[in-house]
């Protein structure tokens, strides 16, 4: 982190104020604030000049009377007699203190994985300013570009709210997933999201997952009866694109355009939507030709166009991850540490928990509140959440 201020020092882009604090100074960083969020800093820059108090702005902090912009964010921050974590300060050669934010991140990522990233993730939040800032201070260090591609995930949503602790519509898996099924589904639901976006998680997109699943299963099912236990690798040439375009079935042909479109899919930033359609595509394709042949017992099983749908769902689960047992997660029945237990909810609770759910679904409110008795009865406590599952917490 020394070595990173000197560096930025010499390039002109850091400066030490008369209390004994470094900061980096925006106004001098080309592009500064412009590869993520587009900033004006010209703007930013606006009441740069006059008193401390007229400088503070939306980054400011407690060290910043003498910087020079009113965006310039520590890179180290003076040492102060009254801070409370004397265990944090360190006696270097630019001064004693500790670092700022931003500076440890840029000098882990230069030490350990070079000048330049491949991808670089992170929550949409840091965006700005901490992903901006280790931008300006690693660029500003080595002349070189810093990271090639921004990954930044969207938040998770109760219903329409984003889930925390503060708004008590904080949801464990455990308390979510109660069941197998119900862990492959919010699997399924979260990796064919767009990972940008916010991702909201209610019992009807739950729901909506659920059934997704049941129709890939039962068409995997299907074609596990038909096909037998053919090898996965011994059937590459049903969708071979040497193969001669008159020997395919139309089947494989299709198969073939829609896993085309599926690597495309993944290939545009992760847009895991498009590449779940891609999916829905080649599990309707031999939905329907299914039907075709319980109509008409006439017909035979087009074995090389179901041997391409085969190979074709076996390639996208190594994205989707479908095709799975869920592991069972109960605890070492010699484990009789208490704190171990915090937060588990035994599975007869849950199952109250769902026989309330679907009583409630069914306006059974008579039910539903005998069912809440049983499970306080048990020393749990249920808290609705709009358009969610309920949280399922232990009673003090």
């Amino acid at each position: 982190m020394v070595d990173l201020i000197k560096d930025l020092e010499s390039n002109g882009l850091a400066y030490q104020s008369d209390e004994g604090s470094w900061y980096f100074n925006v106004g001098k960083k080309e592009g500064y604030g412009k590869q993520l969020v587009n900033l004006d800093v010209k703007k930013m820059m606006v009441g740069a000049s006059g008193d401390a108090g007229s400088r503070r702005g939306e980054d400011a902090d407690e060290y910043d009377a003498d910087k020079v912009g009113v965006r310039d964010f520590a890179l180290w921050k003076a040492y102060k007699p009254n801070f409370d974590r004397e265990d944090a300060v360190w006696d270097v050669s630019i001064g004693k203190g500790r670092p700022g934010w931003h500076l440890e991140c840029s000098a882990m990522a230069r030490k350990y994985l070079g000048d330049t990233i491949d991808i670089h993730c992170g929550g949409i939040d840091l965006k700005f300013p901490h992903h901006e800032n280790e931008i300006a201070q690693s660029e500003g260090a080595t002349s070189k570009k810093y990271v090639n591609y921004w990954v930044h995930n969207g938040f998770v949503n109760i219903g329409q709210e984003k889930m925390s602790k503060s708004k008590g519509n904080f949801l464990t898996l455990r308390t979510a997933c109660p069941k197998d099924d119900d862990v492959r589904a919010y699997r399924y639901l979260v990796v064919s999201s767009q990972y940008r976006n916010p991702l909201t998680f209610t019992q009807k997109t739950l729901d909506a997952s659920k059934s997704a699943l049941k129709r890939i299963d039962k068409v995997n099912l299907q074609l596990s009866h038909i096909l037998g236990e053919t090898e996965a690798t011994t059937i590459d040439t049903a969708i071979d694109d040497d193969c001669e375009s008159s020997q395919k079935s139309d089947i494989t042909k299709q198969v073939q355009k829609h896993l085309n479109n599926y690597n495309l899919a993944l290939l545009d930033d992760l847009s895991m939507p498009r590449a779940a359609a891609s999916l829905f595509a080649i599990v309707k394709l031999a939905e329907m030709h299914f039907k075709e042949i319980n109509k008409d017992d006439s017909l035979s099983y087009d074995m090389h166009g179901l041997h391409s749908v085969q190979h074709a769902l076996i390639q996208m689960d190594k994205v989707f991850g479908i095709f799975y047992t869920v592991p069972n997660l109960n605890h070492d029945e010699n484990d009789n540490d208490d704190d171990s237990l915090e937060g588990i909810v035994p599975e007869d609770v849950m199952e109250l928990v769902t026989q309330r759910i679907e009583a409630k679904k069914e306006k059974e409110w008579e039910l539903a509140d005998n069912l809440r008795n049983q499970v306080i009865e048990l020393g749990f406590s249920i808290k609705d959440v709009k358009e969610g599952v309920p949280l399922v917490t232990r009673l003090d």
